[in-house]
């Protein structure tokens, strides 16, 4: 699970302008990392184009999940993330950069804001933060722990199950066992009867 970029746009009347993005690239090839950024932003600045204001999607393109929110008064977030990363961890991410943000950042400088110009630091800790979406969220967290708590029980139930078929294993042969037992006491006595001095 990878989070590769974390974007905030403005999305005017005119078109969509970026107002300030984080990626992390590591993990693709040096002479690659720039291409791939500016593939990034590009793909980010169409979506949120193609979106309508108010609005929450996820658009898959190959092995990535590029996550939008809209919001109402223009300002959108763009997550891009591979196909592991868990699109709820996505959606509050970006609510909460995007709530953040706002606070921040003065409305007025939206419409004619660019990454060089917007004061908000925050993308890069967010970025790396939320790499590990069960340390980043709570809900994820407690999921992990339920799944991991069910595969626990689960192999108990197997070995408890395996424990008891092997008991049914023992109880059949003893019974059988019992019943040759009875049979060899049977035929051993009527072999001893015949021997019987008077």
């Amino acid at each position: 699970m990878k989070l590769y970029s974390l974007s905030v746009l403005y999305k005017g009347d005119p078109k969509v302008h970026l107002l300030k993005a984080s990626y992390d690239v590591s993990s693709f090839s040096f002479f690659q990392r720039s291409s791939v950024q500016e593939f990034m932003t590009f793909t980010s600045q169409l979506i949120v184009e193609r979106s309508d204001l108010g609005s929450r999607a996820s658009v898959k393109e190959q092995e990535y999940l590029c996550h939008v929110y809209v919001r109402n008064d223009g300002l959108a977030g763009v997550v891009i993330a591979d196909n592991e990363y868990p699109p709820r961890v996505c959606f509050t991410l970006l609510e909460k950069v995007l709530d953040e943000f706002s606070k921040q950042v003065n409305r007025i400088d939206w419409p004619s804001g660019s990454p060089s110009t917007i004061n908000y630091t925050a993308l890069d800790s967010y970025l790396s933060k939320y790499q590990n979406p069960r340390d980043a969220d709570a809900m994820t967290k407690v999921q992990a722990e339920l799944d991991e708590t069910k595969i626990i029980l689960h192999n108990t139930m197997e070995s408890l199950l395996e424990r008891g078929e092997k008991l049914d294993d023992l109880v059949s042969k003893s019974e059988v066992l019992g019943t040759q037992s009875k049979a060899f006491y049977k035929t051993a006595r009527k072999q001893n009867s015949c021997c019987e001095i008077m």
